[in-house]
């Protein structure tokens, strides 16, 4: 038996910023209390060593978990309370969702259906795959699962298929266009659901203890005309700065349908969970008037997975993702929500808010949300940045006055949207970026444009469209 590998090395960042803060203690802001300051401290630690990752990230929160109950800053019964929090279980059960359409291979169904359908040109082929995305979106939290685990493989045989593979130098004939556009897309869609991504329950559950409670069908409707525009518009932007060689696919459609005959006919797995997803997503929609919240949904929709025979138990817990999810999340989620009790984040909110006092609130948002993307070019992962900078960011706005649900749902899609920075920006990342059909300058400098293609689409039609159906 070996030791399991840690890098030591990088514990050195985290542990110094941690214990340097701490030790500033005597020097803290007048108006935060000894405990706020220490629990800043272990929360700046812990996510900084989420970035350096010396441990898997669920070993790092576990070991920042530990520190703050061993130094008496939060009782134990309260910390531990955090792994009971619903937004992080809806996420939970969502992971096993997609599990079942990955297992069943409905995702790839549907996505060979829909390339069978619109492919015929390379352009229609990127809506098309863009397409499948948008449909399996709401039921897969997981973007990293959604475009790693579905559309990656498939995005990659149609590639083959064409003769376009980084081996051979060929890849800008079509998989470079199609995997550039695939995480665009995914980016896009991770923002228009509120369980397309495993962040945005997470901002749900920020934005919580002040007093905002966003719904399923909330999110939805006022991410659906930003969403759409940049549906329609991204993909073919990215054709026109990023075109590939081939621009007809006549011979898509033929190997579609051959994928689909070696899949065979539609078995009884897939309409069992064909079946599961239309339930969760009526219940999803609907639940805000029927008194069923969206995590109850969830847990109705694994039950009849597991009813069914779609899932079994044995599946559950190999879901390593899922129950690694669970253990960062909950802690990350308690350390934010303590930096709020004991008083950190109104202090934060209140210094900064006074220094942008008698701006207009609408200039406070462009500038808070244009800070909160720019600064994930110092994140590795989209949910860190979230648990970090969501609570401060919302409650500067509110302190400014831009309208509190603007505010979180702004703040929230932006969560996604930050994505479009850097080759290591969220988990869908480093899997298309890993796959070598687009080089790393090619990725920032793209990144950089559709940046400030989403800041203006969201901030702009975005913000209208919210006003034209009242939600601020």
């Amino acid at each position: 038996m070996s030791l399991g590998k840690v890098k030591y090395r990088k514990f050195i960042a985290p542990l110094a910023v941690g214990i340097i803060i701490w030790l500033l203690t005597p020097f803290k802001p007048v108006g935060v209390s000894i405990a706020a300051w220490h629990m800043f401290a272990i929360f700046v630690a812990t996510i900084i060593g989420c970035i350096t990752q010396p441990l898997p990230i669920g070993g790092v929160a576990i070991i920042g978990f530990t520190i703050t109950v061993l130094t008496g800053e939060v009782p134990v019964d309260t910390a531990i309370a955090g792994f009971g929090n619903t937004s992080i279980w809806l996420i939970v059960m969502a992971f096993f969702i997609s599990r079942g359409f990955i297992k069943t291979g409905l995702g790839r169904r549907i996505a060979f259906n829909f390339v069978r359908l619109f492919g015929k040109r390379t352009l229609g082929l990127a809506y098309s795959l863009i397409g499948v995305d948008l449909v399996l979106a709401p039921a897969t939290p997981s973007n990293t699962a959604r475009a790693g685990g579905i559309m990656y493989p498939i995005i990659q045989s149609l590639a083959q298929a064409f003769g376009s593979t980084p081996k051979d130098n060929t890849q800008r004939k079509i998989g470079s266009f199609l995997i550039y556009s695939e995480f665009q897309g995914d980016i896009i869609t991770s923002a228009m659901f509120l369980t397309a991504m495993a962040a945005n329950p997470l901002a749900q559950s920020l934005a919580k203890p002040m007093g905002i409670h966003i719904t399923w069908m909330n999110w939805f409707i006022a991410g659906l005309v930003p969403g759409l525009i940049c549906l329609i518009l991204v993909p073919f932007i990215i054709y026109k700065i990023f075109p590939p060689e081939i621009k007809e696919t006549p011979n898509a459609k033929e190997w579609s349908e051959k994928q689909l005959t070696e899949m065979g006919k539609f078995s009884k797995p897939e309409k069992y969970m064909a079946l599961v997803f239309v339930v969760a997503l009526v219940l999803w929609v609907s639940g805000s008037f029927i008194g069923i919240d969206a995590t109850t949904t969830a847990f109705v929709a694994l039950s009849l997975l597991l009813l069914t025979g779609v899932l079994s138990w044995s599946d559950i817990t190999k879901e390593t993702g899922a129950w690694n999810t669970l253990a960062w999340f909950s802690v990350l989620v308690m350390m934010a929500t303590q930096l709020n009790t004991l008083g950190f984040i109104p202090w934060l909110s209140k210094t900064i808010g006074s220094s942008l006092h008698g701006m207009n609130w609408i200039l406070v948002m462009i500038i808070l949300i244009a800070a909160y993307f720019y600064s994930h070019y110092l994140f590795a992962s989209a949910t860190a940045h979230v648990s970090a900078m969501y609570s401060a960011f919302l409650a500067v706005a509110i302190a400014a006055g831009v309208p509190t649900m603007l505010a979180a749902l702004m703040l929230g899609f932006f969560g996604n949207l930050l994505g479009s920075t850097t080759h290591y920006s969220n988990g869908p990342a480093p899997i298309l970026y890993g796959s070598g059909y687009v080089t790393q300058g090619e990725w920032w400098k793209m990144n950089a444009l559709m940046g400030v293609v989403y800041l203006i689409i969201w901030i702009g039609a975005g913000s209208l469209w919210m006003k034209v159906i009242g939600m601020w």
